[in-house]
């Protein structure tokens, strides 16, 4: 800028980038460019708002949606009186960025990629729904399309969840499709999560004379040697098997190199089936941990696959027609839990391997975003 140049004032309106969600040169959606520029719009959680600005303008051009925001959460709708209301949701923020943006497309061992951040966890998944919420003007089910902010922080800052606090009638529906990474494949319900925190005590004492206290440390060798122990069960519910996980991932303790600690806490997380209840699992953590002092520090139930739904039948159907498979268990806990707290049986649906999300090495196949946007524009529309 030169000394003649003018800033513009603070409170400017934002410019808001012009996302590629029209139709590339063979008439359907590219699908690659849009989940790039996506990508490449970065959005950490918490600095989401350009990219709910982008997302927001275009489905505002959509004259067949019904645009509404919440905080950086936008939600578009169709009214056409369809019998069948049905929502598919995805996360716009990501996890820090880490030199891995721009995108970059790349063919390895005869694959063509796109890598970057965002790109698995779940860009791929939100280029494909703004999309399809974009080209289908008249799907035979009436959509909610829900694009939210915050999933990768703190749940109490989920922008799902917001938006089922203040606006609960924006998520009524008979059936519900997260676009979390499931590498094409159908993942229902999701395992329920638990934290506790073990704080076992001992006596501080310089550690010239260890003798006169009593190591907190050491004595939490037997929560580990418990938890080392401990088989996880694999729990079948309607028709899926669930793997639990009971596991310490963090140990604290200590207030110095000279001093024998008097606290050490342990944090355990317990990973259990949708058929426990959050009561029931602290039931479990406390039988396993007893004669310890257990505290819990967060806790969300999981949810029950929801495949014998009369709604899920036909994307099941549709989806398998297109991706062959057969629905398997969502081992980590994801926001179809909210769903199924508001009585709305959901899914897990969308491309990527879930085991490279968060990963610097993310990256997507292209065919999978075409399949799971054929997918779901089968399932919406015949």
């Amino acid at each position: 800028m030169t000394s003649s140049e003018t800033p513009p004032p603070s409170d400017a309106p934002r410019p808001v980038v012009d996302l590629p969600v029209g139709p590339g040169p063979d008439g359907t959606p590219d699908l690659v460019a849009l989940t790039a520029a996506l990508c490449d719009l970065r959005s950490v959680s918490g600095e989401e708002t350009a990219l709910a600005d982008a997302v927001e303008a275009a489905l505002r051009r959509a004259p067949h949606l019904e645009v509404l925001r919440d905080g950086d959460a936008v939600v578009a709708r169709t009214h056409l009186g369809r019998g069948e209301r049905v929502v598919v949701a995805g996360h716009i923020d990501t996890v820090p960025v880490n030199g891995n943006l721009p995108t970059r497309l790349v063919v390895e061992d005869g694959v063509e990629v796109l890598r970057g951040r965002g790109t698995v966890d779940m860009k791929g998944g939100v280029a494909v729904a703004l999309a399809l919420a974009v080209e289908l003007d008249a799907p035979v089910r009436d959509v909610t399309w829900v694009f939210y902010d915050h999933e990768e922080v703190d749940s109490a800052l989920n922008g799902l969840g917001r938006v089922a606090r203040h606006h609960p009638d924006w998520l009524a529906a008979d059936f519900a499709v997260l676009g979390e990474p499931t590498a094409a494949g159908i993942e229902g319900g999701c395992n329920g999560t638990l934290r506790v925190g073990v704080r076992v005590r001992g006596t501080a004492a310089h550690s010239a004379r260890a003798w006169m206290g009593r190591n907190a440390v050491h004595a939490a060798g037997e929560v580990l040697r418990r938890l080392e122990a401990y088989s996880p069960a694999q729990v079948e519910v309607d028709g899926l098997v669930y793997r639990e996980g009971l596991n310490a991932v963090l140990v604290s303790g200590g207030v110095a190199t000279n001093v024998i600690p008097d606290l050490c806490v342990v944090t355990v997380n317990y990973r259990f089936a949708p058929s426990r209840s959050v009561a029931e699992a602290e039931a479990h953590v406390r039988e396993v941990l007893a004669g310890f002092d257990v505290v819990v520090t967060d806790a969300a139930a999981g949810a029950r696959p929801g495949l014998d739904h009369p709604a899920a039948a036909g994307f099941v159907d549709a989806v398998l027609a297109v991706t062959g498979g057969a629905p398997a268990p969502k081992y980590g806990w994801t926001d179809v839990a909210r769903f199924s707290e508001l009585g709305v049986p959901a899914v897990n649906f969308g491309p990527g391997d879930p085991s490279l999300a968060h990963h610097d090495d993310e990256r997507v196949p292209t065919a999978q975003l075409r399949s799971v946007h054929e997918a779901l524009r089968r399932w919406l529309t015949a």
